[in-house]
Protein backbone atom coordinates (compact mmCIF):
# COMPACT_ATOMS: atom_id res chain seq x y z
CA UNK A 1 0.00 0.00 0.00
CA UNK A 2 3.00 2.31 1.12
CA UNK A 3 5.01 1.46 -2.08
CA UNK A 4 1.64 2.45 -3.99
CA UNK A 5 0.85 5.86 -2.60
CA UNK A 6 4.57 6.70 -3.21
CA UNK A 7 4.58 5.83 -6.77
CA UNK A 8 1.13 7.83 -6.89
CA UNK A 9 3.27 10.74 -5.07
CA UNK A 10 6.22 10.21 -7.98
CA UNK A 11 3.98 10.47 -10.79
CA UNK A 12 1.70 13.28 -9.45
CA UNK A 13 5.15 14.87 -8.78
CA UNK A 14 6.47 14.53 -12.02
CA UNK A 15 3.38 15.50 -13.77
CA UNK A 16 3.24 18.84 -11.67
CA UNK A 17 7.28 19.57 -12.72
CA UNK A 18 6.07 18.24 -16.57
CA UNK A 19 3.81 21.12 -16.56
CA UNK A 20 5.55 23.74 -15.33
CA UNK A 21 8.10 23.03 -17.63
CA UNK A 22 5.38 23.39 -20.32
CA UNK A 23 3.85 26.40 -19.63
CA UNK A 24 7.38 28.34 -19.16
CA UNK A 25 8.30 26.79 -22.44
CA UNK A 26 5.11 28.44 -23.93
CA UNK A 27 5.73 31.64 -22.09
CA UNK A 28 9.14 31.85 -23.49
CA UNK A 29 7.93 30.91 -27.03
CA UNK A 30 5.11 33.72 -26.35
CA UNK A 31 7.52 36.11 -25.36
CA UNK A 32 9.54 35.20 -28.35
CA UNK A 33 6.55 36.01 -30.83
CA UNK A 34 5.61 39.22 -29.21
CA UNK A 35 9.02 40.54 -29.71
CA UNK A 36 9.82 39.99 -33.40
CA UNK A 37 6.04 41.17 -33.90
CA UNK A 38 6.99 44.09 -31.86
CA UNK A 39 10.15 45.20 -33.60
CA UNK A 40 8.65 44.38 -36.81
CA UNK A 41 6.00 47.10 -36.48
CA UNK A 42 8.15 49.68 -34.55
CA UNK A 43 10.43 49.47 -37.93
CA UNK A 44 7.11 50.17 -40.01
CA UNK A 45 5.88 52.60 -37.85
CA UNK A 46 9.51 54.49 -38.10
CA UNK A 47 9.12 54.47 -41.52
CA UNK A 48 5.24 56.09 -41.60
CA UNK A 49 5.42 58.57 -38.91
CA UNK A 50 6.83 61.65 -40.74
CA UNK A 51 9.58 63.79 -39.05
CA UNK A 52 8.80 66.14 -35.89
CA UNK A 53 7.78 69.46 -37.21
CA UNK A 54 10.38 71.73 -36.68
CA UNK A 55 8.15 73.70 -34.34
CA UNK A 56 8.26 70.91 -31.95
CA UNK A 57 10.66 71.41 -28.96
CA UNK A 58 14.34 69.38 -29.01
CA UNK A 59 13.81 65.45 -27.25
CA UNK A 60 17.31 64.17 -27.31
CA UNK A 61 17.30 64.02 -23.80
CA UNK A 62 15.22 62.22 -23.61
CA UNK A 63 -0.85 35.85 -15.20
CA UNK A 64 -2.13 37.43 -18.20
CA UNK A 65 -5.07 36.47 -16.10
CA UNK A 66 -5.05 39.80 -14.82
CA UNK A 67 -6.10 41.30 -18.41
CA UNK A 68 -9.01 38.47 -19.18
CA UNK A 69 -11.36 40.89 -16.49
CA UNK A 70 -11.14 43.38 -19.24
CA UNK A 71 -13.54 43.82 -22.15
CA UNK A 72 -12.28 44.84 -25.29
CA UNK A 73 -11.59 48.74 -25.45
CA UNK A 74 -12.59 51.14 -28.00
CA UNK A 75 -11.45 54.32 -26.74
CA UNK A 76 -11.47 57.82 -28.29
CA UNK A 77 -8.20 57.62 -31.07
CA UNK A 78 -5.37 60.58 -29.80
CA UNK A 79 -6.55 62.82 -32.13
CA UNK A 80 -7.37 60.12 -34.37
CA UNK A 81 -3.44 59.82 -35.50
CA UNK A 82 -3.72 56.53 -36.45
CA UNK A 83 -1.41 54.13 -38.77
CA UNK A 84 -1.96 50.72 -40.12
CA UNK A 85 -0.45 48.08 -40.13
CA UNK A 86 -1.68 44.39 -41.47
CA UNK A 87 -5.10 45.16 -39.72
CA UNK A 88 -3.83 46.69 -36.75
CA UNK A 89 -4.45 50.31 -35.57
CA UNK A 90 -0.84 52.15 -33.77
CA UNK A 91 -1.47 55.26 -32.27
CA UNK A 92 3.08 55.38 -31.62
CA UNK A 93 5.70 53.75 -29.66
CA UNK A 94 7.61 54.01 -26.78
CA UNK A 95 11.49 54.68 -26.41
CA UNK A 96 12.88 53.41 -22.87
CA UNK A 97 16.38 53.72 -22.69
CA UNK A 98 16.46 52.30 -19.74
CA UNK A 99 15.95 49.62 -20.24
CA UNK A 100 17.27 49.36 -24.03
CA UNK A 101 13.49 49.30 -25.71
CA UNK A 102 11.30 50.42 -28.72
CA UNK A 103 7.92 49.31 -28.29
CA UNK A 104 5.13 49.89 -31.02
CA UNK A 105 1.38 51.07 -28.42
CA UNK A 106 -2.23 49.27 -30.62
CA UNK A 107 -4.45 52.27 -30.21
CA UNK A 108 -7.25 49.57 -28.93
CA UNK A 109 -7.12 47.48 -26.21
CA UNK A 110 -7.51 43.91 -26.17
CA UNK A 111 -6.20 40.73 -24.72
CA UNK A 112 -5.95 39.56 -27.84
CA UNK A 113 -3.96 42.73 -28.82
CA UNK A 114 -1.69 42.10 -25.48
CA UNK A 115 -0.35 38.75 -26.96
CA UNK A 116 1.52 40.84 -29.91
CA UNK A 117 1.96 44.74 -28.50
CA UNK A 118 1.68 46.95 -25.70
CA UNK A 119 -2.27 48.59 -25.84
CA UNK A 120 -3.24 51.98 -25.04
CA UNK A 121 -5.75 51.32 -22.23
CA UNK A 122 -6.96 54.81 -21.59
CA UNK A 123 -6.59 58.74 -22.47
CA UNK A 124 -4.05 59.97 -24.48
CA UNK A 125 -0.99 62.20 -24.70
CA UNK A 126 -3.03 65.20 -26.01
CA UNK A 127 -5.47 64.86 -22.72
CA UNK A 128 -2.46 64.78 -20.63
CA UNK A 129 -3.61 61.05 -19.11
CA UNK A 130 -2.48 58.11 -21.35
CA UNK A 131 -2.41 54.96 -19.90
CA UNK A 132 -0.61 52.29 -21.54
CA UNK A 133 -0.48 48.09 -20.85
CA UNK A 134 1.31 45.57 -21.56
CA UNK A 135 2.04 41.69 -20.83
CA UNK A 136 4.95 40.69 -18.75
CA UNK A 137 7.22 39.68 -21.38
CA UNK A 138 10.69 40.41 -21.04
CA UNK A 139 10.61 42.14 -24.54
CA UNK A 140 7.71 44.06 -23.23
CA UNK A 141 7.11 45.56 -19.85
CA UNK A 142 8.52 42.63 -18.23
CA UNK A 143 11.33 44.71 -16.95
CA UNK A 144 9.19 48.07 -15.41
CA UNK A 145 10.32 47.04 -12.02
CA UNK A 146 13.60 47.96 -13.16
CA UNK A 147 13.31 51.47 -13.82
CA UNK A 148 13.82 54.04 -11.24
CA UNK A 149 12.31 57.62 -10.55
CA UNK A 150 13.99 60.17 -13.00
CA UNK A 151 14.40 57.35 -15.95
CA UNK A 152 13.20 59.45 -19.26
CA UNK A 153 10.47 57.82 -21.73
CA UNK A 154 9.74 58.68 -24.82
CA UNK A 155 6.16 58.80 -26.96
CA UNK A 156 6.24 59.09 -30.10
CA UNK A 157 2.64 59.63 -31.89
CA UNK A 158 1.62 58.67 -35.20
CA UNK A 159 1.88 62.21 -36.87
CA UNK A 160 5.14 62.39 -35.52
CA UNK A 161 4.88 64.63 -32.15
CA UNK A 162 6.92 63.31 -29.44
CA UNK A 163 6.00 63.73 -25.70
CA UNK A 164 8.72 63.45 -22.84
CA UNK A 165 8.17 62.02 -19.53
CA UNK A 166 10.15 61.19 -16.67
CA UNK A 167 9.50 58.71 -14.02
CA UNK A 168 8.13 60.28 -10.90
CA UNK A 169 7.39 57.05 -9.16
CA UNK A 170 7.12 53.02 -9.26
CA UNK A 171 4.00 51.06 -7.23
CA UNK A 172 2.26 48.00 -7.40
CA UNK A 173 -1.49 47.72 -7.40
CA UNK A 174 -3.71 44.92 -6.50
CA UNK A 175 -4.89 43.08 -9.31
CA UNK A 176 -9.00 44.65 -7.82
CA UNK A 177 -7.56 48.08 -7.50
CA UNK A 178 -8.54 48.94 -11.46
CA UNK A 179 -9.49 52.40 -10.19
CA UNK A 180 -6.55 53.53 -8.61
CA UNK A 181 -4.78 52.98 -12.22
CA UNK A 182 -7.03 56.29 -13.36
CA UNK A 183 -6.29 58.21 -9.94
CA UNK A 184 -4.67 61.22 -11.06
CA UNK A 185 -4.63 61.09 -14.46
CA UNK A 186 -3.77 64.56 -15.69
CA UNK A 187 -3.16 66.00 -12.28
CA UNK A 188 -0.83 64.24 -10.83
CA UNK A 189 0.91 61.95 -13.49
CA UNK A 190 0.24 62.52 -17.60
CA UNK A 191 1.92 58.83 -18.18
CA UNK A 192 1.21 55.52 -16.31
CA UNK A 193 2.45 51.82 -17.81
CA UNK A 194 1.25 48.83 -15.92
CA UNK A 195 1.90 44.96 -16.79
CA UNK A 196 0.96 42.33 -14.22
CA UNK A 197 3.53 40.47 -11.59
CA UNK A 198 4.28 36.81 -12.54
CA UNK A 199 2.00 35.79 -10.09
CA UNK A 200 -0.85 37.96 -11.76
CA UNK A 201 -2.11 39.08 -8.37
CA UNK A 202 -0.31 42.74 -8.39
CA UNK A 203 0.28 45.22 -11.35
CA UNK A 204 3.98 46.91 -11.51
CA UNK A 205 3.02 50.16 -12.19
CA UNK A 206 5.12 53.58 -13.47
CA UNK A 207 3.98 56.89 -13.26
CA UNK A 208 5.31 59.75 -14.85
CA UNK A 209 5.15 63.73 -15.06
CA UNK A 210 5.75 66.19 -18.27
CA UNK A 211 9.51 66.08 -18.27
CA UNK A 212 11.47 69.32 -16.99
CA UNK A 213 8.11 70.70 -15.64
CA UNK A 214 6.35 69.97 -19.31
CA UNK A 215 8.49 72.13 -21.10
CA UNK A 216 9.28 69.01 -23.06
CA UNK A 217 5.73 68.44 -24.35
CA UNK A 218 4.99 68.31 -27.76
CA UNK A 219 2.69 71.45 -28.46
Amino acid sequence: MRNKLSKLLIAAGALMVLSALILCISNIMESRRAAKFSADAVKILKEKIPEEPESLPDTENNNDDLFRGYEEKSVDSDVNNVIEIDGYSYCGYLTIDALGIELPVMDDFSYPHLKRSPCRFSGSAETDDLIIAAHNYSSHFGRLKELSPGDMIVFTRADGKRFNYMISYLEELDGGDGDKLQDGAGEEWALTLFTCTLSGKKRVTVRAEYADNTSDRAE
